[in-house]
């Protein structure tokens, strides 16, 4: 499987300078592409976007609002790709931070083909005011992109973005989502889910009361926001968040017979949990499994991974099994030595045990 920085490359370049001189024949499309295309082997993802911005800045016409009006005709009549117009965004956000009344257009007509995502991050931070208020227009616009755009540009933990202190203040973007919560197309309910999750890393008693809220309104599309929306605290085991699913963080529910084979292998191996789920009365379940990993000076923070939801009978135990592979990944690199895994129940642990890890070689 190519990298994904490989997509930014010669045929990607090729076709944003194609949409650009097809509008504007005195851009000089063999140059621009020649310049960025140079010294792109050795960057990173990110990189390689940066620098082909680099070089549409210095072959785009000046000043910045004929440079964006050049690029919102290119993409009307040359659609483009993700990896062909992520640089004209990238460009949009380090060039037109002086001209928010053309750079915003140009993001809303560039997003449907490269999100701008990551672009309107600088203009949240320099214009918060007119900004926030274009994220309320776009909230209603007919175009999924642009709704998904409101939500997904101002999430305060967006991956790979940078950073805007105003937005750990949730109160500034909850109204864009009171917009979007109920919104017919995945792919937008998808950010609201995602950002309210962000938000309730920090602020959870927000978060809950804007689930709850919701709830008492929305639709199907709402009700699974709010489940996925709520996925760190459930994992955290937060009693509210529980609630507000439909599970009891008390119900009185037992796990036997567990077992986790084999007890001793090889980083890379793999175990396979089993056990058994009964309770007295009808109980619905929310069924998880939590790997204590051993560190390099000592236990990391837990890792909750998702396992069952389950609507228990009274008087029929329900058999659980799954299989669990230690290796290592990029964000996280397994130790030799002991591992626990706990069975999770409603946000309470009920069953656990211990497993060592060794050299794989």
């Amino acid at each position: 499987m190519a990298d994904l920085k490989d997509h930014v490359n010669d045929a990607s370049i090729g076709r944003l300078a194609a949409a650009v001189s097809r509008v504007h024949p005195a851009f000089p499309a063999a140059d621009f592409t020649a310049a960025a295309g140079r010294g792109l082997e050795p960057l990173a993802l990110k990189q390689r976007v940066s620098a082909v911005a680099a070089q549409l800045a210095a072959f785009l016409p000046q000043p910045f609002p004929h440079a964006a009006r050049v690029l919102r005709d290119a993409v009307a009549a040359s659609p483009l790709d993700m990896w062909s117009g992520w640089p004209a965004t990238d460009y949009v956000a380090g060039h037109g931070l002086g001209h928010p009344d053309d750079a915003l257009p140009t993001l809303a007509a560039l997003t449907p083909h490269a999100t701008a995502e990551f672009a309107i991050r600088p203009y949240l931070a320099a214009h918060p005011e007119r900004t926030l208020a274009q994220l309320h227009v776009w909230a209603v616009d007919p175009d999924q992109h642009l709704r998904r755009l409101a939500s997904e540009g101002s999430r305060p933990r967006l991956p790979w973005a940078s950073r805007v202190p105003m937005l750990a203040d949730p109160q500034l973007t909850i109204p864009v989502l009171d917009r979007l919560h109920d919104d017919p197309e995945l792919y937008v309910r998808r950010s609201v889910a995602n950002h309210l999750n962000d938000i309730t890393k920090d602020h959870p008693d927000v978060a809950l009361a804007t689930a709850r809220r919701w709830s008492a309104t929305g639709g199907d599309g709402t009700a699974w926001v709010i489940r996925h929306a709520l996925r760190s605290l459930v994992k955290q085991g937060h009693p509210e968040a529980l609630g507000l699913l439909g599970f009891d963080h008390g119900a009185d529910v037992a796990v036997t017979g567990l077992t986790v084979t084999p007890d001793t292998l090889p980083i890379g191996g793999q175990v396979t949990i089993a056990f058994t789920l009964t309770a007295d009365t009808d109980v619905r379940a929310a069924v998880d499994y939590v790997v204590h990993h051993a560190g390099a000076r000592g236990p990391r923070a837990p890792k909750v991974f998702k396992l069952t939801t389950a609507d228990l009978e009274p008087g029929l135990p329900r058999q659980v099994t799954r299989r669990h592979t230690f290796q290592h990944v990029s964000v996280r690199r397994l130790y030799p030595g002991p591992h626990r895994i706990d069975i999770q129940v409603n946000g309470r642990v009920l069953a656990g045990a211990e497993i060592t890890l060794h050299d794989d070689h």
